[in-house]
């Protein structure tokens, strides 16, 4: 039967198409091959049942006393819902051992499967020979326990998954002993394996064709995926960024604190308003981001991961501050040409319509009074122009203009509503820009809109001040609190404050007030793109 056994591993060698696995998979086979030949070689019948062992162990022979322990040992072995297995090196067949279920599992009988030395391998799926013969032989030249999962095809042609954990036991002589090991039938683990990482590809397909941003941070803030679209916006893959925090690698550094803020709320379930930031690219330039974000809870509550998506609106940023640039230059015009324009013309008209009313009078003709009203009409049309170049153009073209146009409209509105509204600004806040100082009058008219509109105040303050080239805008007023005010307003105002703060590099925050009240505060910098 050695020879038959040789023959029989020789007639299905493993085919090996790496030739850097060939001197493995050759001393595998010589190994396997020994094995197989000593134990096909010792073959012996089994003992009747009237030659076992019976009776008190205690009066038995320690051959008998032995045998005993053994029936025992396989009693219980045969309980467990796994596949186990015992097989001595140095014996036959009749002192191999596998447990019933290699029928349930395989269809096999204990004797079938026990008469062939190879049937095992013979049955392990094609794809799994080569690793299970490197492995097997592994176990028998170091003595390492195999631990590991294969595919075996049943009697009926069915792949079932086993994962086996097998040792070899050597004589004191270094000569191997027995083999023994259980296998446990895991093919719904594997089925069940198989659809999630099916669902997973699906998952992951899914994130890498969608063109938004999508980033999964633990909650230490560091980077555990990031789709294609952060790859192609970043010029970073995702091995560079495995692992690292996303506000040490991407935010600009202004904004990193904020981040942070933001990032505790989530953990803490808190979900902030969406928000925007800029991500620095591998080339230095700068992309701004509208985020949204999500936690993904664990089982305790916890966060498990944060979940962050995000569209890059940079281009889109860029042409609506060309529009808006493009809108205010039109204003300005408009503006310009109604005060420079129309209102020198009409009032080039009102003082001939004057001269032609004196020599009217002079006459003591009747027609006087005609020209009277002409010139009054025309005095009339003058002030309504310049109403309107003023609002067009509330900001007059010098460094000063923005503290005129807010000291100007500060009375206005005190004299218009009968409420205190006054304007600080100690020292003098200088602005060079024309569109910013435009920019921050409107949003000081918003906010002082709204405090009347929504919060009902008496009293409001308009303040402007600087310090280390940033310069800050703020509006207080003893009204009904934000809360109320978010009620009654429908937002509009409020999205347009914070866009015109945006388009000048600034932030925006409506907060209560020390006291009562609501107070509006726009930080910017006092260079435009600082």
């Amino acid at each position: 039967m050695a020879s038959l056994a040789k023959a029989e591993w020789k007639d299905r060698e493993v085919g090996v198409e790496n030739s850097a696995l060939l001197p493995d998979l050759n001393e595998a086979e010589a190994v396997l091959l020994e094995l197989a030949s000593l134990f096909g070689g010792r073959i012996q019948s089994s003992p009747s049942e009237s030659e076992q062992p019976t009776g008190d162990p205690s009066t038995q022979t320690p051959d008998a006393h032995t045998s005993s322990l053994e029936a025992k040992y396989r009693a219980l072995l045969e309980q467990i819902p796994a596949v186990v297995f015992m097989v001595y090196l140095d014996r036959g067949i009749s002192e191999a051992y596998v447990s019933p279920q290699i029928e349930e599992a395989l269809g096999f009988s204990r004797e079938e499967w026990l008469e062939d030395p190879i049937r095992w391998y013979e049955h392990i799926h094609p794809d799994d020979k080569q690793r299970w013969s490197l492995e097997a032989a592994g176990m028998f030249l170091s003595g390492k326990p195999l631990r590991s999962s294969y595919r075996v095809i049943a009697r009926d042609g069915h792949v079932i998954w086993f994962h086996c954990d097998a040792k070899m036991m050597r004589r004191p002589d270094g000569q191997p002993w027995f083999i023994h090991g259980v296998a446990f039938d895991i093919s719904d683990l594997k089925h069940t394996e198989e659809a999630l990482h099916q669902e997973r590809n699906v998952v992951s397909a899914i994130l890498d064709t969608v063109g938004a941003l999508v980033v999964v941070l633990d909650p230490d803030g560091r980077i555990t995926r990031f789709n294609r679209a952060c790859e192609l916006t970043t010029g970073y893959s995702l091995e560079e960024v495995r692992g690292k925090r996303i506000w040490d690698f991407f935010l600009v550094p202004e904004e990193v604190e904020r981040f942070k803020s933001i990032f505790s709320q989530l953990s803490a379930d808190l979900l902030p308003e969406d928000y925007q930031s800029y991500w620095v690219t591998r080339h230095g330039t700068k992309r701004l981001i509208a985020w949204s974000s999500t936690m993904l809870p664990g089982n305790n509550g916890t966060p498990n991961y944060i979940i962050a998506t995000g569209i890059d609106i940079t281009e889109r940023e860029q042409l609506e501050k060309a529009l808006l640039n493009i809108s205010s230059r039109e204003q300005r015009r408009i503006g310009q040409d109604l005060h420079d324009g129309l209102g020198q013309h009409l009032t080039g008209i009102a003082f001939m319509a004057k001269v032609h009313e004196a020599k009217l009078a002079e006459k003591r003709l009747a027609e006087a009074n005609d020209a009277a009203k002409i010139v009054r009409l025309v005095n009339e049309a003058i002030y309504k122009t310049r109403e309107l170049a003023r609002g067009l153009l509330p900001v007059v073209s010098d460094t000063h203009g923005l503290m005129s146009a807010l000291l100007l409209w500060a009375a206005e509105v005190e004299d218009i509503f009968g409420i205190s509204c006054r304007f600080e600004c100690e020292p003098a806040v200088l602005i060079y820009d024309d569109a910013m100082a435009t920019h921050l009058y409107h949003i000081a008219q918003e906010s002082v809109n709204n405090a009347l509109k929504h919060g009902r105040a008496r009293k409001i303050l308009i303040r402007l001040s600087a310090e280390n080239d940033r310069g800050t805008l703020s509006i207080s007023d003893d009204g009904a609190g934000i809360e109320e005010r978010r009620e009654n307003s429908q937002g509009m105002g409020l999205h347009i404050m914070n866009y015109r703060a945006a388009m000048i590099g600034g932030t925006l925050e409506v907060a209560p007030g020390p006291l009562h009240g609501t107070t509006v505060t726009c930080i910017f910098p006092l260079k435009p793109g600082t």
